[in-house]
């Protein structure tokens, strides 16, 4: 029996239950495959971030082990005490390449590059105006700047230029922030109207490329190069735990801001830095990136092929212009139902509610590979039209 003083939260996972809500964690027994066993089952995966399959490349793998053998197993220190290694400096430096900016740093989390960055460059007599569908992490950083924070509706340009008009007489700084790609439906964002909005009111503008990195522009560039925005986006997030295939997050901008991100963002000064051999399957993958581009034109053969065969059998798959592909179901509870009976039948893409995503909005959140067959794909489409014809989707 819980403690008293704890009992509230056993009292919510039952109504939980009771709503057909409640959720246990799939548990991963193999390598993060196109087909993986989950929970002792073999099952069609339509629910990673994987999107080039580097999670178990081969050359990732190696340059792993090598690192291990090099260096050890871990840094044993923050970034700014002893823990900033040879291969965390090179992996920053191949970075600001590949997106051609002057300068990043890495995180140790995607969430932690966004969070630490808003709140170390913006503070509490600025203003932050934002995407209302904005990812968790720009949310958490921009309560942590403690800044005035202002959203305008999903990817509407006129409502964002009303705000910045209202704000435009005001002291203090103000930062203009988007996702490049929205995780949960798939869309990309008005970046060059923002652009030019940030540049007419005088914005930091601010982009988390962190589902566009690997998969938009030349090579997997992101959203700055699918626009041919450079230079014109002050502050670049990105992940290392998508299509990079291993963990972590960074932001790229100026030296000077880089420098300022070493001395004020708190998750980069407070947490121990990137294993060697994370620092070193990361190196490797950007490296295959420049080697490779008919990964990211895999990806994109695997996800039109899908997204057609969606549409065909009438699945609503929103506003999706990516390798995310949502089927809208609306009902949470029913949008469960329909991914459990989906894993016994031997398809694994995951049911998403509220809070995740607006109330009766509740979807499967679907994400093809660049590893995935045809074949795969079309199992998986057979058992989504049985499976959805059953429980009245489609």
């Amino acid at each position: 029996m819980p403690r008293a003083q704890l009992q509230y939260m056993s009292d919510e996972l039952q109504r939980l239950r009771e709503q057909g809500l409640y959720q246990r964690l799939r548990v991963l027994e193999s390598e993060q495959l196109p087909v993986a066993r989950f929970d002792g089952h073999d099952v069609i995966n339509l629910s990673s971030n994987n999107y080039l399959g580097l999670t178990t490349h081969p050359k990732l793998k190696e340059r792993a082990i090598e690192a291990i053998k090099k260096f050890g197993v871990g840094s044993g220190a923050v970034r700014t005490i002893a823990g900033t290694m040879a291969l965390h400096m090179e992996l920053e430096r191949k970075i600001a390449e590949f997106k051609n900016v002057e300068a990043s740093v890495v995180f140790q989390s995607g969430f932690t590059a966004n969070a630490g960055a808003v709140q170390a460059i913006i503070g509490p007599e600025d203003v932050i105006v934002s995407d209302e569908l904005n990812h968790a992490s720009i949310i958490d950083g921009c309560r942590l700047s403690k800044a005035e924070i202002k959203r305008f509706p999903h990817k509407d340009t006129d409502a964002c230029e009303r705000t910045l008009k209202e704000i435009a007489g005001r002291r203090g700084r103000k930062l203009l922030i988007t996702d490049g790609v929205f995780s949960m439906d798939g869309d990309i964002a008005p970046l060059p109207q923002l652009v030019d909005l940030a540049k007419k009111y005088e914005c930091v503008m601010m982009i988390d490329d962190a589902h566009a990195s690997g998969v938009l522009g030349r090579n997997g560039r992101g959203t700055v190069d699918h626009f041919n925005l450079h230079g014109r986006v002050d502050v670049q997030v990105g992940t290392l735990s998508k299509a990079i295939g291993s963990l972590g997050g960074y932001v790229c901008s100026t030296s000077d801001v880089i420098e300022f991100l070493y001395h004020r963002a708190r998750p980069f000064l407070f947490s121990t830095s990137h294993p060697p051999s994370v620092a070193a399957t990361c190196l490797a993958a950007f490296e295959l990136l420049d080697e490779q581009p008919q990964l990211v034109q895999r990806l994109w053969d695997n996800t039109r092929f899908f997204k057609e065969g969606l549409k065909k059998l009438g699945f609503n798959t929103g506003a999706s212009e990516t390798p995310i592909t949502p089927i809208i179901v609306g009902d949470a509870a029913l949008a469960h139902q329909f991914s459990r009976e989906l894993f016994q039948a031997g398809v694994f893409a995951q049911g998403i509610g509220h809070p995740t995503v607006p109330v009766g909005k509740a979807r499967l959140r679907t994400i093809v590979t660049a590893t995935h067959t045809c074949d795969q794909l079309s199992q998986a489409l057979g058992t989504l039209e049985t499976i959805g014809k059953k429980l009245g989707v489609v």
